[in-house]
């Protein structure tokens, strides 16, 4: 009970504050043999959240014997069925409780459990995939090679964030396709061939490539990124991309990124400058490069204006009262999350998350003990409910806002720049021409 209420929770919170979240590759679960999970560890706690939370599987995890030790996260961590990894960069650890460990994960998968596992080891704000541990091919092999396990799978779960440090961002869970291990010959100890093991790592870190974004760095990173915006910018707003074809469009052009780095580096460094010249004239004019098309029809746009209008008069009194109530709270998690973070920005949506789950309700609780004081039991239960819907109203009425204040821009920027406009567009589709000539000509080809 205690595990289903700490699940629903999270996934509450999880699902305010990410704006979109997507799952795929569900179909590559097994759903009831044993499965250890190996998942990317780009975002502290909120990593190992999305898999408890998002897997068709109930997961135990391997985490960091630390978090056992403290307050609050070592009660959620222990009332998870979590297991304790010793690690050498952690002081004062004793890594021979390890064994312990093993043998601890051998038993649950035999039972036909699931683990979940971060093989990198620690979180991290790098661009691509650190080295692994081999934490997760050992407890595999040794699992079916001493026959305890009969057929286990390692499943590679890929976790892709559009902005991992931003609220109202959004966020996919990748499935991939699941390795079966194989039993080997053990050695004399009853430990796993060095071979043997790294042969499977090897595995785990192909197969964990295939569904995360991974680039060598992080400048190539942030050029993929713009190069994906502008190519993206002209589809129909009917045909957005989900985000599993926006990570593997992105995956796309780190293959070809890298290969035109070696053979026309200089064609690439003029693209490059061409697109921070383009993004920069969209900045002057103050609009997205998705909000870069032309209006359908007047009718059309006085319908949306009329249609918006309306919508945030019905929402203007719920959205300011969830304001003001909720406004003192998340700015103090924002501070929070920068204090505490200490310039990683790995862990910031971890206290950002945290912060919120302790002081929103914390905000309803002295909302609704004034609400009693000042009316009586029916004014403390009207408070109650209304207060947190009031807040989510809130954030739509300003996602709304800020939708409609881009839109607005242009359609100024079109009615009253319209040469510049146009000029833009021609530059958008160059650029977008330009980044598919280049991938038909590298053999990771940018369809």
């Amino acid at each position: 009970m205690i595990r289903r209420i700490i699940v629903s929770l999270v996934r509450l919170a999880l699902r305010i504050y990410f704006k979109r979240i997507e799952v795929t590759g569900l179909e590559h679960v097994p759903l009831e043999t044993p499965v250890i999970f190996v998942l990317n560890h780009p975002n502290a706690l909120v990593d190992p959240v999305f898999l408890l939370c998002l897997a068709p599987r109930r997961v135990s995890f391997l985490a960091k014997a630390p978090l056992f030790r403290m307050p609050v996260i070592g009660y959620l961590v222990r009332s998870l069925d979590s297991l304790p990894v010793y690690r050498r960069q952690d002081e004062g650890e004793d890594v021979s409780k390890n064994t312990e460990t093993f043998v601890a994960a051998r038993k649950l998968l035999a039972k036909g459990g699931t683990i979940g596992i971060c093989p990198e080891g620690v979180s991290h704000d790098e661009p691509g995939l650190k080295p692994i541990k081999t934490g997760a091919a050992r407890i595999s092999l040794a699992a079916v090679s001493t026959h305890e396990v009969s057929d286990l799978q390692i499943v590679p779960a890929g976790l892709y964030y559009t902005s991992k440090t931003s609220f109202r961002s959004s966020a996919l869970l990748y499935f991939g396709k699941p390795i079966q291990v194989e039993p080997v010959e053990l050695e004399a100890d009853g430990s796993p061939p060095r071979e043997a093991v790294h042969r499977l790592s090897k595995q785990i870190e192909t197969a964990l490539r295939e569904v995360i974004l991974d680039a060598e760095h992080k400048e190539a990173l942030i050029t993929i990124a713009r190069a994906e915006r502008i190519f993206s910018s002209e589809t129909s707003p009917n045909e957005s991309d989900t985000l599993t074809e926006e990570l593997q469009l992105q995956q796309r052009f780190v293959k070809a990124y890298s290969i035109l780095q070696e053979r026309q580096p200089e064609r690439l460094r003029k693209l490059e400058v061409r697109m921070v010249r383009f993004e920069e004239e969209l900045k002057q004019a103050g609009v997205d490069a998705e909000e870069l098309s032309p209006p359908n029809s007047t009718r059309d746009v006085f319908a949306r204006i009329a249609t918006r209008s309306l919508l945030f008069l019905l929402m203007l009194t719920p959205a300011a009262l969830g304001t003001v109530l909720h406004y003192p709270a998340y700015r103090l998690g924002g501070y929070l999350a920068t204090k505490l973070s200490r310039d990683s920005e790995d862990v910031i949506s971890t206290i950002k998350i945290i912060s919120a789950m302790l002081l929103f309700p914390l905000t309803w609780v002295i909302v609704v003990v004034l609400c009693y004081v000042a009316f009586g039991w029916l004014g403390g239960a009207i408070a109650l409910l209304l207060i947190p819907v009031c807040g989510y109203v809130a954030i739509l009425f300003f996602e709304e806002l800020d939708r409609s204040l881009g839109g607005l821009k242009a359609l100024t920027f079109f009615l009253v720049r319209r040469r510049f406009f146009v000029r833009l567009l021609a530059e958008r589709k160059a650029i977008r021409n330009e980044i598919l000539s280049l991938g038909q000509e590298s053999p990771a080809a940018i369809e």
